[in-house]
């Protein structure tokens, strides 16, 4: 690269390494254990990558900014980039630790789907299957359904037994 110091181009390659380890945490975090305990500490990796990328790229923009061609220049680069480094590590720490400690629901059961209202989407015959439709924690699935009685299409009803996970039991409500 013409014109650029060779200071910078170091801190560029610092900070798409810190880059490309982030990118690795972030969609194959399992992948960077290497056989390491599942311990929780202070320098997680998604800390480790901010901070090499913030290091990195602060250190090419205060470098740049002073023509750091000096040792004494280049080592006001490398205080830029800490300056800049720490903040963004410990952010990167935060919010990586929010994401693996958020709370979510449980994944919903066949016991969840018994007492549930819905509609009967296709006729349900006496002695075979026809289609119900129930929201299940929140969400309208459809499921195969069995009844003592005919139940035409339209009709309100509600789960009596879940058969299995895709079928149930259902009477007119």
């Amino acid at each position: 690269m013409p014109g650029v110091a060779t200071g910078t181009l170091i801190f560029l390659i610092v900070g798409a390494v810190g880059v490309a380890v982030l990118v690795l945490a972030l969609l194959g975090g399992e992948l960077l254990h290497f056989g390491q305990p599942d311990i929780d500490g202070p320098v997680t990796t998604e800390a480790v990558a901010g901070f090499a990328g913030a290091f990195g790229f602060g250190g090419a923009v205060v470098n740049e900014l002073l023509g750091g061609r000096t040792p004494g220049m280049l080592a006001l680069a490398v205080a830029g980039g800490v300056v800049a480094a720490v903040p963004t590590a410990w952010a990167a720490s935060r919010l990586g630790r929010a994401a693996r400690d958020m709370p979510t629901d449980p994944t919903p059961t066949r016991a969840d789907v018994v007492g549930a209202l819905g509609l009967v989407v296709t006729p349900v015959p006496a002695d075979g299957y026809g289609e119900v439709r129930v929201r299940v924690a929140g969400t309208p699935v459809k499921f195969n359904a069995r009844a003592d009685r005919p139940i035409p299409a339209g009709s309100q009803i509600f789960v009596v037994e879940a058969l299995s996970d895709t079928s149930v039991h259902v009477e007119t409500y």
